[in-house]
């Protein structure tokens, strides 16, 4: 199956089984993924369940863990990133972002980790969804919004709102109390990349991204960034 139709099938995995993974194969698509900024700086680690320190409710056998040293970066992080999670459940192996795992040995620059493996229990029917309307993350109902609808978000907070422009949309995040703030923290900016990850790989010919200056305050929402699918 294709990356586009991962998408309405994926479901974070949480069970895993044992078994080796060539590691090749994540290496060889990283050099194909497409970032929002061609000049983001960032890394990537692949590491064993006893390199991590894992305070999920869930292990799996390996993790990758993301670096980079700008927090500006954490959109591109979440859309480079999912398109590896695709990338690795096209080729039957599961995948779930982890705010609770990091690495032992942590540095300043670690962001967040993704667990992955080989797993028989990482895909679901569309209906089996819990996401908010299209009506709901956007100012109007559009269907071309859908792979964004589907995303995976932390505590599954789903951030994303859509206005729509005369050529495409202006991309926004919710604002959270401060309590839902300090468990989140950084993480809603990721969840808005793996949105717009899923808006590319349905649109790759059309698709296009920038940040302007000139845009609408909405009330409860930080403006992220435009793109034209």
């Amino acid at each position: 199956m294709t990356l586009k139709e991962q998408i309405y099938i994926r479901k974070s995995c949480r069970k895993y089984l044992d078994g080796e993974i060539d590691m090749n194969q994540i290496h060889d698509f990283m050099k194909t993924v497409k970032p929002l900024n061609s000049q983001i700086n960032y890394s990537y680690e692949i590491l064993t369940l006893d390199e991590v320190k894992n305070h999920a409710r869930f292990s799996a056998p390996y993790y990758l863990a993301l670096f980079t040293d700008n927090r500006e970066n954490y959109v591109d992080m979440g859309f480079i990133f999912q398109q590896l999670c695709l990338y690795l459940q096209s080729i039957g192996i599961g995948t779930c972002w982890v705010g609770l795992a990091s690495p032992k040995k942590k540095n300043s620059d670690f962001v967040i980790s993704i667990a992955f493996g080989k797993s028989d229990d990482m895909t679901r029917e569309k209906s089996k969804f819990k996401r908010k309307t299209l009506s709901k993350i956007s100012d109007f109902e559009d269907k071309r919004l859908v792979p964004a609808q589907l995303a995976p978000s932390s505590i599954n907070s789903q951030p994303w709102y859509f206005k729509h422009t005369s050529d495409g949309f202006d991309v926004y995040r919710a604002k959270h109390n401060i309590i839902k703030r300090r468990f989140i923290k950084k993480w809603n900016l990721i969840d808005i990349g793996i949105a717009l990850s899923h808006l590319y790989v349905t649109n790759e010919d059309s698709f296009e991204y920038e940040i302007k200056t000139d845009f609408e305050d909405i009330r409860g929402y930080i403006y992220v960034a435009s793109i034209k699918i």
